[in-house]
């Protein structure tokens, strides 16, 4: 990446993070162990939820959530295919298949008339995406699965920090799965968390993300006595280290900073592109507030350049964007997969793109993206 170039997102990392993995590296434990337990209780306590369990992504987080579930082969799961691919495949990990259902045009989210119009009697489960950090409607999905008598798990991999109806995306949450990858908010490197207020699942989900053991590898190494561990059942080698819970920690520390300043940058957003006609920027919802994790637009139909050709101009420009969010029905590993007509689905991935955004971004960097925008408009209006 040259150096004048405007990325999609970077990381907000520093001396202190630097120093928190010095310090797990030093301490001579750097497999699970204290930093994750803290990790997780610092987490869980952030989103209003009991129990966190640190896992090594939020596909496993998915994966285990499911597993604790019981959801297996011959079981439908109604997902958005508006969704990182890893949403779907979490199902097809258990040996159910997924079901694909619409979302909303302003959100990306499912809804309770998407939901309904695909979930049959096979339907064991409902998997809501929090899209890009916008929150989705859960309290009304949550009403809609308890007349269904359906658990609601919540992929809130991108949603830290969001906000629905005043409080933080995972609480209530039945299960909540949670990413701390490079493009998220809060970043670990690599790794997952799963939140739920149900401390027989958090037991058990503890259980299968190392190996099934009756007694973790920390509970044995600090005992005074020799443990002779059992593995109650398959399990699953999904842990977190204990280098990745020190940084986590002093990311979960910048979290309030972060949004402030993730939300400002998308106002400013909201501003600038007014001068661009054409466009539709993503907006909070009615009924919560989004972390702006990702700030993507939707080309209007009579906008004078295609979503790709968009894109190779802002390049040429020497800015980063991405395509939007993926229709992983549209994806190989889901070619003739069954599915309802998805409209929407496939509008907002085909005609949308994800704008550079991130903490340390400068007003003129933005407005370099705004003019590149405007740019590849201007340059197709006069053809």
């Amino acid at each position: 990446m040259s150096a004048g170039r405007v990325p999609v997102m970077i990381p907000w990392l520093g001396e202190e993070e630097a120093r928190a993995a010095s310090d797990a590296v030093l301490s001579g434990w750097v497999a699970q162990g204290p930093r994750v337990a803290a990790f997780e209780r610092a987490f869980a306590e952030r989103v209003g939820a009991e129990h966190g369990i640190a896992v090594s992504s939020c596909t496993t987080a998915l994966h285990l959530s499911l597993v604790a579930l019981g959801i297996g082969p011959g079981d439908e799961v109604v997902v958005p295919s508006l969704s990182f691919i890893a949403t779907a495949n979490a199902v097809r990990y258990v040996g159910a298949e997924p079901v694909f259902a619409d979302v909303d045009p302003a959100t990306g989210n499912l809804t309770t008339l998407t939901v309904d119009a695909v979930h049959t009697a096979r339907t064991k489960a409902v998997l809501a995406v929090h899209q890009g950090g916008v929150p989705a409607d859960v309290h009304a999905l949550r009403a809609a699965c308890a007349d269904w008598d359906l658990p609601l798990v919540e992929d809130a991999a991108c949603a830290i920090g969001s906000t629905v109806g005043g409080k933080p995306v995972g609480h209530g949450a039945l299960l909540a799965a949670w990413s701390f990858h490079p493009r998220k908010v809060v970043t670990t490197g690599e790794g997952g968390m799963i939140t739920t207020d149900d401390a027989t699942w958090a037991a058990r989900l503890r259980r299968l993300r190392e190996h099934g053991m009756n007694a973790s590898a920390a509970e044995r190494h600090t005992s005074e006595k020799p443990v002779l561990e059992q593995y109650l059942e398959v399990g699953y080698n999904y842990r977190m280290t204990d280098v990745q819970a020190a940084i986590g920690l002093v990311q979960l520390g910048k979290l309030d900073a972060m949004i402030a300043r993730r939300r400002e940058l998308a106002a400013r957003y909201d501003t600038l592109l007014r001068d661009v006609p054409g466009l539709t920027p993503v907006r909070d919802p009615a009924h919560g507030q989004s972390n702006f994790q990702s700030y993507w637009v939707l080309l209007d139909e009579e906008f004078p350049v295609g979503r790709d050709e968009l894109l190779a101009a802002l390049a040429g420009a020497g800015v980063s964007a991405r395509r939007g969010i993926m229709a992983s029905h549209l994806e190989p590993a889901y070619a003739g997969h069954p599915s309802a007509p998805l409209p929407v689905t496939e509008r907002i991935s085909n005609d949308s793109l994800i704008l550079p955004l991130f903490h340390t971004m400068t007003e003129a960097q933005q407005d370099r993206v705004v003019a590149a925008l405007a740019a590849a408009r201007a340059e197709q209006a006069r053809r």
